[in-house]
């Protein structure tokens, strides 16, 4: 089966490590074939913190996924997030030399570098360059200028804007754990094309994923990506102050949250107590459901606060900018009892939480379904798109090439030959190109 091309999509969390091995079926949905997961020990708020521990956890979930299905892993799609991510908004242009041939692929690369070229403060790099909208002379609101006529070519960019030493990092432990890094792209996005659709995408959404040590934020409308942000809190915070607020140890904190937690405190009755078994010898603690679900609520309205924040400063609020779909909540900090009920209540918005399993195949695992493995499902599908893209280019090339064997004598040949092969390279590639050539020369 060589048209079943294997991707792995590396999520690389606060909590954990997950490693997902799928592959396309014959009705273009994902067959997860391998997962393993490890418990990340030396990730903090989606930063490497510890790089020895980060890489034996990679190594670990990477060997469970290897045996469960059988497959050697060699590159992986690594997710990036932490709360050295923001992204402004920039509008730029170039002046065409010859208005006369009709606006290309090679025009929209030339504006796209230019962006490239903006100064970021030091030690920051740029992620993600993604247009908006194009603007051509003076016609605006155009979604695809390629093949129209113009001298001057416009265009407003979101730029994702991250630290080089972070980056850096993370890249320097998925090699060391001796893998390949196919692809690196920003968690938010991945975490988006798992659980939302075209329609919501088109009408406005805003996709809020509450991890363990971040919460990302990626907001559509028009079918584009509008707005993204890393909020420094996730579920971790959570736990925290429970273990604060109640006197326990973090693994009962953790535990108490998943069985008895509720985002909403009304409905507990005071009467409703947990007793916790005490540290060695002592006595054992009895916590009432109703202070645990105060001390939750607390937080997780901090969090949603800020990310509704966020949600304003984009435009939420202007005609033009309404999200119609509401928000979708993902990450493991989704499946906190009635947050959605939270949500809505703060926000004033339509709220539904998303499963990655649109994309799945239908005998897929239930446990894969999982809002936790969001973002997992969704590098897999960045590695799987990125596949199918190669094979099209390829495909292309040997149509060329026979159709030029008929018709061409050798001298032209070469130069047919030679196009497809300079096709342009998202920025991406060029981007984890540079940090794949940064490592090995730091080696």
């Amino acid at each position: 089966m060589e048209d079943n091309k294997i991707a792995v999509g590396l999520d690389i969390g606060t909590t954990k490590i997950v490693a997902m091995i799928g592959r396309k079926n014959e009705y273009g949905k994902i067959e997860v074939v391998g997962i393993g997961k490890a418990k990340s020990l030396g990730v903090k708020r989606g930063v490497v913190s510890n790089i020895t521990q980060t890489i034996q956890s990679i190594q670990q979930a990477v060997d469970e996924a290897e045996s469960v299905s059988g497959v050697k892993i060699e590159d992986v799609v690594v997710g990036i997030a932490g709360q050295h991510i923001r992204s402004l908004h920039h509008s730029d242009y170039i002046t065409r030399n010859n208005a006369d041939e009709v606006i290309d692929e090679d025009d929209i690369e030339d504006l796209v570098n230019q962006v490239h070229k903006l100064v970021m403060l030091p030690g920051e790099e740029i992620i993600h360059v993604l247009p908006q909208e194009f603007k051509v002379d003076s016609q605006a609101d155009i979604k695809e200028p390629v093949g129209m006529y113009g001298g001057r070519l416009e265009a407003n960019f979101h730029v994702v804007v991250g630290q080089v030493s972070s980056i850096r990092n993370i890249g320097r432990c998925v090699k060391s754990a001796g893998l390949g890094l196919s692809e690196i792209t920003l968690e938010p996005l991945a975490s988006a094309s798992a659980v939302l659709s075209q329609e919501e995408k088109e009408a406005g959404v805003a996709l809020i994923d509450i991890g363990g040590g971040t919460t990302d934020l990626a907001i559509f409308k028009d079918g584009i990506i509008r707005h993204t942000a890393v909020i420094p809190f996730g579920g971790n915070v959570i736990t925290d102050d429970i273990k604060e607020g109640c006197s326990i140890i973090e693994k009962q904190a953790e535990l108490l949250k998943i069985k008895f937690g509720s985002a909403w405190p009304g409905e507990n009755k005071e009467t409703e107590i947990v007793s916790i078994p005490g540290l060695r010898g002592r006595e054992p603690k009895e916590i009432t459901l109703k202070n645990l679900s105060k001390i939750i609520h607390a937080r997780v309205q901090e969090i949603i606060e800020h990310v509704y924040l966020e949600i304003k400063n984009y435009g939420h609020e202007t005609a033009k900018g309404k999200l119609i779909a509401g928000i979708v909540l993902t990450g493991g900090g989704s499946q906190l009892k009635h947050l959605r009920q939270l949500v809505e209540y703060i926000t004033g918005m339509d709220a539904r939480i998303g499963f990655p399993n649109e994309h799945l195949a239908g005998d897929s695992d239930d446990g894969l379904s999982s809002p936790s493995y969001a973002t997992a499902v969704g590098l897999l599908m960045v590695g799987l798109e990125k596949d199918l893209k190669i094979e099209k280019d390829e495909e292309i090339l040997e149509e060329i090439i026979s159709e030029s064997d008929e018709e061409v004598k050798e001298g032209t040949q070469t130069k047919i030959e030679e196009k497809p092969k300079s096709k342009k390279k998202s920025f991406f590639e060029k981007f984890t190109e540079g940090l794949k050539e940064f490592l090995d020369n730091a080696e």
